[in-house]
């Protein structure tokens, strides 16, 4: 009985760092958010989480993974990423996307982060199709921060967030079912 209580203790604990740990991750970026940060946030002490999880970048591999086969979990996870894209992307994020296509190293750096997303959401999908849904659903979000924040397209000038957002949703749900 002590085992399981302790276990289930151990659980919780590692839970609620995981919870503190994708919203630290939402609101600062890997690099922003901190061991310490994330402790703080989770009611623990930072010792804890890396006893839990290791590393900062485990933590953090760990707290962007879908559901596996959990097409609504992709499709509200794309609305979320498309929400923040489509607000002001923070310096890091500008600075990479710019130098993508001049710097051999933001290039391979960017390749990482992008094949990884389509790893990840193509484990979520289902379908034979999965891999190629998730290649043009990233490149398609990729697309969007390109031609709103950097070619600045006018279109965008007249269009609230939320009508974006209100046909990304379709797209999103198409994209991320097995079709």
């Amino acid at each position: 009985m002590t085992e399981t209580s302790r276990d289930a203790k151990r659980a919780r604990t590692a839970q609620r760092i995981l919870d503190a740990a994708r919203q630290e991750f939402a609101a600062r970026g890997f690099d922003g958010a901190t061991i310490r940060s994330i402790a703080a946030a989770a009611g623990v002490d930072a010792s804890l989480v890396m006893q839990h999880y290791g590393s900062k970048a485990a933590l953090f591999t760990t707290a962007v993974q879908l559901p596996v086969n959990d097409g609504n979990s992709a499709a509200e996870h794309l609305l979320e990423v498309l929400t923040n894209r489509l607000r002001e992307l923070p310096p890091e994020t500008s600075a990479l996307i710019r130098s993508m296509l001049t710097v051999p190293e933001a290039a391979d750096s960017m390749r990482a982060h992008l094949d990884e997303r389509v790893d990840n959401l193509a484990r979520s999908l289902d379908g034979d199709d999965a891999q190629l849904r998730a290649l043009i659903t990233v490149s398609g979000i990729l697309g969007l921060t390109i031609t709103q924040h950097f070619l600045k397209l006018r279109a965008f000038d007249d269009v609230p967030h939320e009508s974006l957002l209100r046909a990304a949703r379709g797209w999103t749900a198409y994209l991320s079912n097995d079709s």
